[in-house]
């Protein structure tokens, strides 16, 4: 049984007590992605009160105060009881920026409490502010029929074709095939040894899996899934120029899909899309390929539903470094 700490400040084991009956609760507020987080200079700190709570991500810039981060948090209805405990937690660590980027969906209330609270909208969000999700709940001729005709041919089209999905541990192979990508489609990607060490921190745990789709032995795609709770995310992918013909990659999310549903997932995030409305997406995906126009092609095909969360919100604590912030490091930081 969870029992509510005395002091706000708790440690990792206490946190993820915290988030145990709450499924809903987003991957990037867990204690194993401040661990793997840490391993790229963050530093994790844990605040509960009542029930509420936030894991903020610390890391100092050259010049000394740091950065405070809460990427989709705080968990809960933190705000305005939890904002104190928030406040105090960058004054001891002399943090000149608060930045909570809540996973709550446009329209939601918590908004205006933001904006009444001092926040400011930031311009440039970490995580993708629309995408689209998936839901899994029904047998596997339910999801096809939700697709539309094309993305529901060209996955059953890749297993007429010959196409394996498995899991793969080439974690080097994996990196490589995402710098390829990404010089390709010209969208950043990170160090090889990024993708490892998320590897090697959710695998064990059975909340990752590295996927291949391959053709005679021969890797075609890849990607990289997540999960936790009642939702998996689709964070990492990658293809190589062979047997397009094949539709390698439709093939390669189904059977992650599946993974997911086999977690217990009943919703899988395709995680980003580019931040339009809906009239916009549709009338020019087919002559946009720029950004995440590309995979906002592939995606739509899958039958979920555009979501659109609150985006980053910022409570800067001085003002001039956040303007010199907001300038020289946009989001290179993180």
């Amino acid at each position: 049984m969870y029992n509510p700490p005395v002091s706000p400040l708790v440690s990792a084991s206490e946190w993820e007590a915290f988030l145990g009956p709450r499924p809903e609760v987003h991957l990037l507020q867990t204690a194993a992605w401040a661990e793997f987080k840490s391993r790229f200079g963050w530093k994790p700190r844990w605040l509960v009160r009542g029930g509420a709570g936030a894991q903020v991500l610390l890391r100092g810039l050259r010049a000394g105060p740091q950065l405070a981060y809460v990427p989709k948090g705080p968990v809960g209805d933190w705000m305005p009881h939890l904002l104190p405990e928030l406040e105090q937690l960058c004054r001891e660590e002399r943090a000149f920026l608060l930045r909570v980027e809540p996973d709550q969906e446009d329209g939601d209330p918590l908004e205006t409490a933001l904006r009444d609270r001092g926040f400011r909208a930031s311009p440039t969000p970490v995580q993708p502010r629309r995408t689209i999700v998936v839901s899994l709940e029904g047998d596997e001729a339910v999801w096809l029929a939700r697709m539309n005709q094309k993305t529901r041919y060209n996955v059953q089209l890749a297993g007429r074709k010959g196409v394996q999905v498995r899991p793969w541990t080439d974690l080097a192979a994996f990196g490589a095939m995402m710098h390829a990508t990404g010089d390709r489609q010209a969208f950043g990607v990170h160090h090889p040894d990024y993708y490892r060490q998320a590897y090697e921190v959710f695998h064990p745990r059975r909340e990752c899996e590295l996927f291949v789709a391959e053709w005679e032995g021969q890797p075609l795609a890849a990607l990289m899934v997540f999960a936790r709770g009642r939702r998996a995310w689709y964070f990492y992918g990658a293809s190589t120029e062979k047997e397009r013909a094949r539709m390698p990659a439709y093939f390669l999310q189904f059977e992650a899909m599946r993974w997911a549903r086999g977690r217990g997932c009943s919703e899988y995030d395709l995680w980003g899309v580019p931040d339009e409305d809906e009239a916009a997406l549709e009338s020019d995906f087919t002559s946009r390929s720029d950004g995440l126009w590309g995979v906002y092609r592939f995606k739509r095909g899958f039958g979920g539903r555009l979501v659109r969360t609150l985006g980053a919100w910022d409570r800067p604590f001085s003002l001039p470094l956040y303007l010199a912030f907001r300038v020289l490091a946009g989001r290179s930081v993180y």
